[in-house]
């Protein structure tokens, strides 16, 4: 897995914190990064491979970049609360680490900064936050994954642990809902109006399982277990909860992994025409997968499952093209509504770019090797 370190280190050497190139949607509309969950992503990930090598080249990197955005007073160059995008949130979380490594008390007024956005967040009727201002009463997979980690963790470390029940609720509220019981599997968002044009009008649910959607989602179940209060018990049902959940979504997805490792872009419906092995939901697969065996949530032989869809991974899509090393396969970005009326049909989530290096692909790529590697050096 040499290959893994060549391949991160290469792409953080090309990489500046105005032009990083695992931002392909800034590159492509030739734009300079700002603040954004894509750069979250791969920030993250950059950190953990700093905490499981304490090679100091990955924290400097990590550091730089986000130091490069924090202003003295907690700014954010690029950051509008009044925005209202739960994927703003995202990001947040490289800030609590850098902050106890580093003891930046910028960081620190910049966590709180980015909390202050959780007051403002427009909210359905379940108490479930809007994925986006723009996107009223909609709730989306990807936004458990960009919100309930980092709040989760602010509620642990500095406020008392006083909106755990809000965090869980919301978590209880996709789970009831969003579910298919059919297979297993969640749907990629709910308007709970029920009014957008890609709603079922009965559900208020999108049409199709979006594997990334359902990646984000089994991350923010992980990650908000692991940043509750394992000392308080108070919370022990909610935790069983999120972790049944999880469990029953790992369990559901190792039905549809492929024999090569991967999974497909829409997940239940491999073999049919376009659709293809999506590089950036494996990846999170397989970081899930392996995490929740650290975490003992996992059979310890469900192990193989991840390094297999890491495994199949290289293979696949992770090349050398004239001396230059490419991880290819990643949907460059799906959603519903917005720009493009983006309708949530299958042939729509065919129709989104591929693209190559990008952080929804690369940054979870990282973060299952940094699983794999702490896995082998327990």
């Amino acid at each position: 897995m040499d290959i893994i370190v060549k391949y991160i280190d290469e792409l953080l050497e090309k990489s500046t914190p105005e032009v990083p190139m695992w931002n392909v949607e800034k590159l492509k509309a030739g734009l300079k990064s700002t603040w954004n969950y894509i750069d979250g992503c791969m920030i993250k990930a950059v950190l953990e491979m700093y905490a499981i090598s304490k090679d100091e080249k990955y924290l400097k990197f990590a550091d730089e970049f986000i130091d490069y955005r924090v202003n003295e007073d907690g700014t954010i160059n690029g950051y509008d609360i009044n925005e209202k995008n739960i994927d703003n949130i995202n990001a947040g979380k490289t800030l609590f680490e850098l902050y106890d490594i580093t003891g930046k008390e910028k960081y620190r007024k910049a966590i709180d900064l980015i909390y202050s956005q959780i007051a403002i967040m427009p909210r359905t009727e379940s108490g479930n936050f809007w994925h986006k201002d723009i996107y009223p009463y909609q709730v989306w997979l990807d936004g458990m994954y960009m919100g309930q980690p980092f709040y989760m963790e602010y509620e642990t470390r500095f406020n008392n642990k006083k909106n755990y029940d809000d965090i869980f609720n919301q978590f209880r509220f996709v789970i009831d809902n969003m579910r298919n019981p059919l297979n297993g599997l969640y749907f990629h968002a709910m308007d709970t109006s029920k009014k957008m044009f890609w709603c079922d009008k009965v559900t208020g649910l999108s049409q199709n399982i979006w594997l990334r959607a359902i990646g984000w989602y089994s991350m923010a179940l992980l990650d908000t277990i692991d940043k509750v209060d394992k000392e308080d018990p108070s919370h022990d049902s909610d935790c069983k909860l999120l972790e049944d959940a999880y469990v029953d979504l790992m369990n559901s997805m190792i039905k549809y992994q492929d024999e090569s490792g991967m999974w497909y872009q829409v997940v239940n419906y491999g073999g049919m025409d376009k659709n293809y092995l999506e590089t950036s939901g494996s990846s999170i697969m397989a970081y899930s997968i392996l995490k929740g065996v650290r975490l003992g949530f996992l059979p310890e032989s469900y192990k193989t499952y991840g390094e297999k869809a890491i495994q199949g991974i290289c293979d696949k899509y992770l090349k050398t093209n004239k001396g230059e090393m490419s991880l290819g396969g990643i949907c460059l970005v799906a959603g519903l509504g917005g720009n493009g009326n983006r309708s949530g049909t299958y042939d729509y989530y065919m129709s989104e770019p591929i693209v190559a290096d990008d952080a929804k692909g690369v940054g979870p790529f990282l973060l299952a090797y940094t699983e794999l590697l702490r896995y082998q050096n327990k």
